[in-house]
């Protein structure tokens, strides 16, 4: 099990996935999952991906097989960015692709706008709003339930947003279960904090090529809400895809991989066209070295 010590007694489990050609030089894709997942959440991905890249798939601090962090943990979004700086470094990837889902892709826009030097392109996948007013008042009767119940019926009560009417039960149960694995004292500190927070001043500073698919009838925003954000990115992209569910990383896998890896390797040849200098370095591809 790959294991990246972050901090003191603070581990991140992350896997490396490259199916890719042993001789070929390589990007590298970093994936960020959403709230009470791991990097098994991106299962439905990685044979159309890793073909063509070098994926990389943390399970984010508190998640999965990550060290489980105290409820008073002192949760920002600065911390969660410096742990995955801290993973590509160990990696020797000085510059890669990165794309996130649901509150991954909340952690995914304030990495773009903080470490811009680090992100090639980004691709965000049924991305909440910058900031849910609702939210807040929300988390009370959450952590009461959290820790009455734990996860289970607050996972199954979402789960026909989150999938959308077409999933099929059986995958429905097999999330809600899965997602009952989050630690109930990350989830607590979690969603009292990255869930609400406010990262409107970040996007209008995210520079690199962005890619942004939600649904046509998504339950977490509207295609104008979305729409409204993501025209404040300078050049970037909206997909819109058929279907009612905002986990659209999983409802719609094959169709969310094959648009963005079309989108990273149009956005790669147009760096390469623009004489971009990291493009010929192995580090700054996440070469094999």
């Amino acid at each position: 099990m790959p294991v990246f010590e972050t901090s003191p007694n603070v581990n991140i489990h992350y896997q490396v996935d490259d199916f890719t050609d042993p001789w070929r030089e390589t990007e590298t894709v970093l994936l960020l999952h959403g709230n009470a997942e791991s990097g098994l959440a991106w299962y439905g991905w990685i044979p159309h991906l890793a073909r063509a890249f070098r994926v990389v798939r943390p399970d984010i601090r508190g998640h999965g097989a990550s060290t489980p962090m105290p409820r008073d943990f002192a949760w920002t979004l600065d911390i969660i960015i410096e742990d995955l700086v801290g993973l590509m470094d160990r990696l020797g990837i000085a510059r890669f692709h990165l794309v996130g889902a649901k509150l991954g892709a909340t952690v995914a826009r304030a990495f773009a706008a903080r470490r811009a030097q680090r992100v090639k392109t980004l691709t965000l996948l049924g991305a909440p709003p910058p900031f849910r007013k609702d939210a807040a008042a929300r988390v009370p009767a959450w952590t009461e339930e959290f820790e009455r119940e734990g996860l289970e019926n607050w996972a199954r009560r979402g789960q026909s947003a989150r999938l959308g009417g077409g999933f099929p039960p059986q995958g429905a149960d097999w999330w809600t279960h899965y997602m009952a694995r989050m630690p109930v004292s990350s989830q607590i500190g979690w969603i009292s904090t990255i869930a609400c927070a406010d990262i409107r001043a970040d996007i209008p500073k995210i520079a690199c090529p962005t890619l942004v698919i939600t649904t046509e009838h998504s339950g977490l925003s509207s295609v104008e809400e979305t729409r409204a954000w993501q025209q404040t990115i300078a050049g970037s992209r909206l997909l819109v895809l058929p279907g009612d569910s905002y986990h659209v990383a999983v409802s719609d896998a094959e169709r969310c991989t094959q648009a963005t890896r079309d989108f990273i390797e149009a956005a790669a040849d147009e760096l390469v066209i623009q004489g971009d200098k990291t493009c010929g370095a192995p580090s700054a591809r996440g070469g094999r070295g």
